[in-house]
């Protein structure tokens, strides 16, 4: 434990990297702490304040983390200067407030910025669009409002945009499925979008997270949601989201730092960076989509996780939804979908969090699977749907509830089971009785068989019989 204060010996040290991250520190953070370091983590202390601007000469420092501190104030420290090298700069979780100053122009070597989590107001600066080499962007968690930049589209080598938790407004750009051909992570959740969505976010074909829930998007889903590659293939080539970034030759050629990202998962509100890499899920849940579910959708087989509840989606489930075979997580409940729940679903032996509540689903639940493992209340609110785990029993528990959907392509008898029937009985039929036809010996040896077996039985009744008259006489 360093603090409560810094410590001034340092003011006397040369160092290039300092790391005293949670370490109680609770002071103000001293105007002489820049002169000596390029990388600084103070991130997980209760840092009050910083005293006076960052001063503009020498502006050596690339990589700062004062994340998770107590610090509130405007961002016009940044301004300070009009020569800093700062390529990592995350500032979340304090108490920041006010609006971005728009000097942004002269951070132009900045790879990742994190100001989630504080109380900035205000539009996003437009001046945020010079920031050419920028890869990860994170604004959650403020007040900002109005409608994204359109300069936002000049930083092409965005990978990671979480803008989610916002009262950030009007349509989806369709600009963000043109200009951003390397975004994974693409997270606006909790805002007030509005609009469709544009057909050209399936050109993000490296994305994995697509979440849109909690705004008042309407319209139907796009089809063209089989296009997004990387969600159609199985498996992730690392278990983080890792970028790289370059520093100053002489303490650090190269770098780099883990994303994390913050969203409801199975109904809780969830942070995850050393697993980030595994996640695959599209979330568009809470917004007023309507029409059926596109079965392009089911081409998504890397998919973990799909939500698409609280909407006003109707027609019926996809039969082919159990091509979705890594799904761990399905919710589709609060929509007006129909039909009965198709028996390929059981094929997803991964599936731990299923909801299908608040539709109009009939029929008897698929039985003899997992299926009936999950609580009643996850199929409550169909009138029409019976059979375990609810307690309804269906009318006619051996007949036609059994039966799956018209449209499920997983029939057991099918017309190839009539044909391979008909052929088994014909070699049969003709392999014993053709042989006893037109082979005389077989025949005959055949025949004396049977009248022995006759002799031989009439013979052991008789004696029988005779028997239990002796017994009863």
């Amino acid at each position: 434990m360093v603090g409560p204060l810094f410590p001034k010996w340092l003011q006397t040290q040369n160092y290039g990297q300092l790391d005293i991250s949670n370490a109680g520190i609770s002071d103000i953070l001293p105007s002489w702490f820049w002169s000596n370091a390029e990388i600084i983590n103070l991130s997980r202390n209760q840092i009050r304040g910083i005293e006076g601007p960052i001063p503009s000469t020498p502006s050596r420092v690339y990589h700062l983390d004062l994340s998770n501190n107590n610090i509130s104030g405007s961002l016009s420290f940044l301004c300070a200067s009009a020569d800093m090298s700062l390529t990592y700069l995350n500032l979340s979780s304090n108490s920041f407030a006010g609006e971005l100053p728009d000097c942004w122009s002269h951070l132009e070597t900045l790879v990742m910025l994190d100001l989630s989590n504080n109380a900035f107001s205000g539009k996003i600066p437009t001046t945020i669009g010079s920031l050419f080499q920028m890869q990860t962007l994170k604004l959650r968690s403020n007040r900002f409002v109005g409608e994204l930049p359109s300069s936002l589209k000049n930083c092409a080598s965005l990978e990671v945009i979480d803008l989610g938790d916002n009262k950030l407004s009007g349509p989806i750009p369709t600009w963000l499925g043109v200009s951003f051909k390397n975004l994974v992570i693409l997270m606006l959740s909790t805002n007030h979008f509005n609009g469709s969505m544009p057909l050209q976010l399936c050109h993000l074909t490296h994305i994995k997270i697509m979440d849109f829930s909690m705004n008042i998007i309407s319209g139907s889903i796009p089809k063209c949601l089989n296009d997004l590659t990387t969600l159609a293939q199985k498996g992730n080539p690392s278990l983080s989201s890792t970028h790289m970034y370059g520093g100053n030759e002489s303490i650090a050629p190269s770098s780099n730092y883990e994303n994390d990202a913050s969203f409801i998962w199975k109904g809780r509100m969830q942070t995850y960076k050393s697993t980030l890499g595994l996640v695959k899920r599209i979330d568009l849940s809470s917004n007023r989509l309507t029409g059926e579910i596109p079965s392009e959708i089911t081409h998504l087989v890397g998919l973990i996780s799909l939500n698409l509840s609280r909407n006003q989606l109707t027609g019926q489930i996809t039969p082919e939804i159990g091509n979705l075979e890594s799904l761990d997580s399905l919710d589709l409940s609060r929509n007006q979908i129909d039909g009965r729940i198709p028996t390929s679903l059981a094929r997803i032996y991964r599936l731990s969090f299923l909801d299908l509540s608040y539709n109009n689903l009939s029929g008897k639940i698929p039985t003899g699977t997992h299926l009936q493992s999950f609580n009643p209340l996850d199929y409550a609110e169909n009138p029409l749907l019976c059979g375990p785990p609810l307690k309804k029993i269906c009318a006619d528990e051996n007949g036609s509830s059994d039966l799956s959907n018209e449209e499920d392509k997983d029939e057991f008898i099918t017309l190839g089971f009539y044909i391979s029937m008909g052929i088994g009985f014909a070699t049969g039929f003709w392999g014993i009785c053709g042989t006893l036809i037109f082979n005389r010996s077989w025949r005959y040896a055949y025949f004396k068989f049977l009248n022995d077996l006759n002799d031989w039985l009439y013979v052991r009744i008789a004696l029988i019989k005779q028997q239990l008259k002796l017994a009863y006489a």
